[in-house]
């Protein structure tokens, strides 16, 4: 066990004052910066390109603003400036929130929400004459052109760190529970970017009895936190509980001259940052938690998205789906769709639909199959079920079996984002929290379908459920189904 901060302080002298701020940029962050500003500079030339063609059928085009004639690419050209500041201002490129977490595709939508808002009064007050056709085709191309952008350069983040590079070294301070808990958090998702290279304990250090890993960090005496964390491989002080008001002040104090972020690890475990609000009243910081709401105008919001996405899937796929029920009648001659009985929200069943993937006494042959079972412990789950048929086979690897549960999205039974619709002989097992999952309508996917479906246990998969009913939003719901994508068009754990 190491019981110093040695490996840390002789191999590069500390850093202190304006030199230490000097290399507070990393520089894999400004490159990835850079790639990011260009990319949202190009999808957002595109998306205002595509808008002048197809109102005027060609890149050229004018605009009235009072008496004077102005060309519509001058006029693209201040829109894009607008929006590129926005996108700045609204530190969509920093990193905090580059890498995981929904905060930068919120100030991505935001910032081009704010753009348009700007555009439209700037307009109604000085008399230019846009073309609303000309926006209704900009703004919802480039928000999704940006979104786009930031996701695929986010994938290309994410693969790197889980090479371990890209990373932010960081020093956590607690005690020796919490420690434990936070190193295993931060390792089992590298993709937020924070990589433990020592540990403070605070109270008993239960050296011999704790994971190997965490067993291998230096370990820094509370008091020599600041100088350590003055070095230039450390990016961040994590303090992760059991660490006195006093003692985060006095700390928050010593780190001021430091290139590293002081970050607080909540103990309000799968509640989302947009919830908790830190209100000071005289100098007490009381964070508030807003309870999850389940009616309201973003609930209308959902019920209006889900139409639109379901009315449009529906019709651009119907191609899709004949021929999918073709080859699934001639296949066997059996129905083309299976239906089930399923718990939706409020506990209230209805009938949901899939394509027909299984033989068609697929039911009755489940007892014979249980010792094979390979699900999670409460769904009956095989890699290789030998009731899948040959068509369904390739639908389930594809999810494509699931796509006449936009049927049910459009009637309102179900929502394209939200938990696993269960069977009732699943509800009736459920301890009294996961009710919870009831909440909500269930949806065609979710964090459940995108973190790894058949390959997580049961407890993970209810784990994500609960998180995704409690902190939901629309910004989340658009996240989801862009990882939907993705995970369709690379399909893992699906069987």
């Amino acid at each position: 066990m190491v019981t110093t901060e040695s490996r840390l302080t002789t191999e590069t002298p500390p850093v202190f004052g304006e030199n230490a701020k000097n290399v507070a940029t990393p520089a894999w962050f400004a490159k990835y910066r850079y790639a990011i500003f260009v990319t949202d500079l190009v999808v957002i030339v595109a998306a205002l390109l595509v808008a002048q063609r197809s109102r005027f059928g060609t890149v050229d085009g004018h605009i009235m603003a009072g008496p004077v004639q102005v060309d519509y690419a001058v006029a693209g050209l201040v829109i894009e400036l607008i929006w590129v500041l926005a996108l700045t201002a609204s530190e969509s490129r920093s990193m905090r929130v580059i890498g995981a977490g929904l905060d930068e595709y919120r100030k991505v939508i935001n910032a081009t929400f704010a753009t348009f808002g700007l555009i439209a009064v700037c307009s109604y007050l000085l008399s230019i004459e846009f073309s609303r056709f000309y926006f209704v085709v900009a703004l919802p191309l480039g928000l999704g052109l940006l979104l786009s952008g930031r996701l695929a350069w986010r994938l290309v983040l994410t693969s790197r760190r889980r090479q371990g590079r890209a990373m932010s070294g960081t020093l956590i301070v607690g005690d020796w529970d919490e420690v434990e808990r936070t190193i295993r958090d931060l390792r089992r998702h590298p993709e937020a970017g924070y990589k433990p290279v020592a540990i403070s304990v605070v109270g008993p250090d239960k050296a011999g009895h704790g994971d190997p890993l965490m067993e291998s960090l230096p370990r820094v005496p509370r008091t020599q936190v600041a100088a350590v964390a003055a070095n230039p491989r450390m990016r961040a002080v994590m303090i992760a509980g059991s660490v006195s008001r006093r003692s985060v002040r006095e700390l928050a104090w010593q780190l001021e001259s430091a290139a590293v972020d002081l970050i607080m690890v909540s103990r309000l475990t799968d509640v989302a940052g947009p919830r908790m609000h830190v209100v000071p009243v005289d100098g007490l910081p009381m964070v508030h938690v807003d309870l999850p709401q389940y009616t309201g105008l973003s609930y209308a919001a959902k019920r209006t998205m889900d139409i639109m996405i379901s009315g449009v899937a529906l019709l651009l796929l119907s191609p899709v789906l004949l021929a999918i029920a073709a080859a699934i009648k001639l296949d066997d001659g059996g129905p083309v769709l299976f239906r089930q009985e399923r718990v939706g929200q409020n506990s209230t069943t209805f009938t949901m639909h899939k394509f027909r993937s299984m033989v068609l006494d697929a039911e009755a042959k489940v007892a014979e199959l249980m010792a094979a079972n390979e699900g999670n412990g409460v769904l009956f789950k095989m890699k290789r079920d030998p009731r899948v048929t040959r068509v369904g086979a390739f639908l389930r690897k594809h999810s494509l079996d699931e796509l006449p549960q936009f049927w049910d999205v459009l009637v309102g039974n179900m929502s394209v984002v939200g938990p696993r619709p269960p069977l009732m002989s699943e509800v009736e097992t459920y301890e009294e929290h996961v009710h919870r999952r009831l909440l909500t309508k269930p949806g065609i996917t979710g964090l459940w379908q995108v973190s790894g479906r058949s390959d997580l246990s049961w407890d993970e998969s209810v784990r994500l459920d609960l998180r995704y009913v409690e902190n939901w939003s629309i910004s989340s719901d658009i996240v989801i189904i862009l990882k939907t994508i993705r995970a369709v068009l690379r399909p893992r754990g699906a069987y």
